[in-house]
């Protein structure tokens, strides 16, 4: 048979309804589709467990105690009786090992229970023990006859719903599905990995894993089959991003920005201050893209206050000097405000029209942007999604920059790219969130990325300190010494209206408790509720110091600069995650005086919180402080990708699996770098696997 052939063979395997696997059936099959998106043998096949329990360890009725999460005994089932009427109804069945009693209780499912349960007869019960009134009891207990447990000991849990359990599909009965699918799939899975590879790293097979990681024949076995899916996983990623970044380069072509009038003029009379040796490389970096006659497709990432503007703006004039347009699109109006009146003081230097567009822009100012975009005598444009609306269009835009580019959509992106219909413009998405390297790889892969690591001369790194709400009035009094001196002070609240569900100091009653502290000393008060034009002023007088404290949401988080600034305090800063108190931190810091930033929480506090505070108060190093949220939090939560699609990962954990993803990463480029068609021999599997899996799968690991 061909190799067309074979895979026709396997992607009809694999694509059998689950229905048609022994034991499950239409009924059951349609719970599966409905309830975890398992349609097929391969979607059943890669429903992996989340974890997996040792069950080897049995223990005795005499010797429990509150302490254990689960308890395994092995016993005989004494007589049962059904107890209460209607929803309180409940079977009750008396369960001894020789060294006590325990009781099963079920709520449900107790018709079953009673057909099916055997007197007297050895099972092996497995719950959470509860003690109540000196008596042992466990509710809804996996039971099992001796004799028809299956495997090692080591048994899979899946991830499963509420509506399964009541109809009898616990992990048990998934593992037996599964056992049943393996056996049958046995000659339908190919190895996806060159050999040498294989042999490298020294992995198992891939139906050797998939047998192990659902039914481990031992400990060793199960660490051997996780290493290998993990690979498998990520090495499919990797290849995905570094493909797609190996097409951009030689497919898409870009402006060709070879003259530096501008930039030289820029850089030899008027930059206000010495670049860093990190923003210098990073320019250099863009500047060899630029002139590539490829699209650049980079990623800016750096540190809060680390520079990136300049950067921009720098960037953007290699744009003007070649006679094309740049724009830039930020996902706020404070933040597309602060990014305007960045780059004017720049732009006014050397007479180049900079607008900003925003949705409060007034109907006869966007006329007239729109009209001087299209003729071209707007050089540079700030906005926010406004950018995007068709009647939006420009003369030649030849750079767009997205700054927080994660809070915009795909499809948004697109549109603004699309506004040049002859060439692609530059692209270069910015972030003032550090990313983690093995994100980076993962989330960013396509991208090339550059990174501002320094910050820039004659900045103090911020002190930043731990108190509890009862040292409120010490804080107040070095609130009011530092606004003495001629600072302002920022006061950070997580909600704007008291929460009857939450005990929290919100944001009015904040305004009102500040205002009583410090009379005399103004106050403005903002927050994400407000209307446009109430932000703008009250933030004016912030800026212009009519006003000394600033009691704020989190909307100060990006967006706002104000170099008189020297203290942030953060009230319950338990509610809020590493990374969003770090960008809090960088509000302040920005001018050449000491700064502080007050994190305050009740005494009371998790183990996490407290990890967070720690790190707050032990580095002002946003790259460590992003590696520890990682560890903390996980990539989804961090980047806001666990709804989007991005981190389309089924096993691998990023936060853990770093020394796997290097690898992984290292032999896709060997492999790209050597062979990018995949014509030779040994890189059979993966282009034979390239071939059967669906197409808009963005997991090229999955069977297909």
């Amino acid at each position: 048979m061909s190799n067309e052939g074979q895979t026709l063979v396997r992607r009809s395997f694999f694509d059998t309804k689950i229905e048609f696997l022994k034991g499950v059936g239409s009924q059951k099959a349609a719970l599966l589709n409905q309830e975890l998106n398992i349609f097929t043998f391969g979607d059943l096949l890669q429903h992996y467990p989340f974890r997996h329990e040792d069950r080897s360890i049995f223990h005795r009725i005499g010797e429990l105690n509150e302490t254990l999460n689960a308890a395994q005994i092995r016993g005989r089932l004494r007589e049962w009786s059904i107890v209460g009427e209607g929803n309180k109804k409940r079977m009750v069945a008396h369960f001894t090992d020789g060294s006590g009693m325990l009781e099963l209780v079920w709520f449900q499912g107790i018709s079953w229970m009673e057909k099916n349960l055997r007197p007297n007869a050895e099972y092996i019960v497995y719950g959470k023990p509860v003690s109540f009134g000196g008596r042992w009891s466990i509710t809804h207990p996996e039971i099992t006859l001796t004799g028809q447990e299956q495997g090692s000991g080591w048994i899979s849990i899946y991830p499963l719903t509420e509506k399964l359990r009541k109809k009898f599909i616990d992990s048990k009965a998934i593992s037996s599905m599964m056992r049943s699918l393996l056996e049958q799939a046995r000659p339908h899975i190919r190895e996806t990995l060159p050999e040498n590879l294989v042999q490298k790293y020294r992995m198992v097979s891939k139906f050797d894993a998939l047998w192990n990681f659902h039914l481990p024949q031992s400990q060793a076995w199960l660490h051997q089959s996780q290493r290998r899916l993990k690979f498998e996983e990520l090495f499919y990623n990797q290849f995905r991003l570094l493909k797609n970044k190996l097409l951009h380069k030689t497919e898409f072509p870009g402006l060709i920005f070879d003259n530096q009038e501008l930039v030289s003029d820029f850089y030899a009379r008027h930059i206000p201050f010495q670049l860093t040796g990190s923003q210098i490389k990073v320019l250099q970096e863009i500047h060899d893209d630029l002139r590539t006659g490829r699209q650049m497709n980079r990623l800016l990432h750096g540190d809060v206050g680390s520079g990136k503007t300049i950067v921009a703006f720098i960037t953007m004039l290699f744009a003007l000097d070649n006679g094309a347009q740049a724009c830039l699109m930020a996902p706020t109006e404070i933040l597309a405000d602060q990014h305007y009146q960045g780059l004017k003081k720049f732009a006014d230097l050397l007479g180049i029209n900079i607008g900003k567009l925003t949705g409060s822009t007034k109907k006869k100012d966007r006329a007239l942007i729109h009209e001087q975009l299209l003729n071209g005598s707007m050089q540079i444009i700030t906005g926010t999604h406004a950018l995007i609306e068709d009647v939006v269009q420009f003369k030649n835009l030849g750079l767009c920059i997205i700054d927080e580019q994660h809070r915009f959509g795909v499809a948004q992106r697109s549109r603004l790219w699309a506004k040049n219909e002859r060439i692609n413009p530059h692209i270069m998405v910015m972030t003032a969130t550090p990313i983690p390297r093995t994100l980076a790889m993962t989330l960013y892969g396509d991208l090339d990325i550059s990174a501002i690591t320094e910050l820039p001369a004659g900045r103090k790194p911020i002190k930043t300190v731990h108190r509890y709400d009862a040292h409120r009035l010490s804080v107040f009094g070095f609130l009011r010494d530092e606004i003495d001196k001629g600072r302002q002070v920022y006061m950070v609240y997580p909600l704007i209206e008291e929460s009857e569900k939450m005990d929290l100091k919100d944001l009015m009653d904040g305004y009102e408790s500040v205002s009583r502290s410090f009379p005399g000393i103004p106050v403005s008060i903002l927050h994400g509720k407000m209307k446009s034009q109430d932000k703008e002023f009250e933030m004016g007088r912030f800026v212009r110091g009519e006003t000394k404290i600033m009691v704020a949401t989190t909307v100060i988080e990006v967006g706002v600069n104000v170099p008189n600034a020297s203290v942030m305090v953060i009230e319950n800063a338990e509610r809020f995650g590493l990374s969003q108190l770090h960008q809090l931190r960088g509000r302040v810091g920005r001018g050449a005086e000491q700064s502080y930033c007050i994190l305050m929480t009740d005494y009371k506090i998790s183990k996490d919180t407290r990890l967070r505070i720690e790190t707050m108060c032990r580095t002002n190093d946003g790259f460590e402080i992003a590696e520890v949220d990682l560890q903390l939090r996980g990539p989804g939560d961090i980047t806001g990708t666990r709804q989007s699609g991005l981190m389309d990962l089924l096993i691998s954990n990023l936060s853990q699996d770093t020394e796997i993803l290097k690898a992984a990463r290292i032999s896709a480029e060997g492999i790209l770098q050597l062979d990018p068609d995949l014509l030779q021999p040994v890189n059979l599997p993966i282009r034979t696997h390239l071939a059967t899996i669906r197409k808009e799968e963005t997991n090229w690991s999955r069977i297909g």
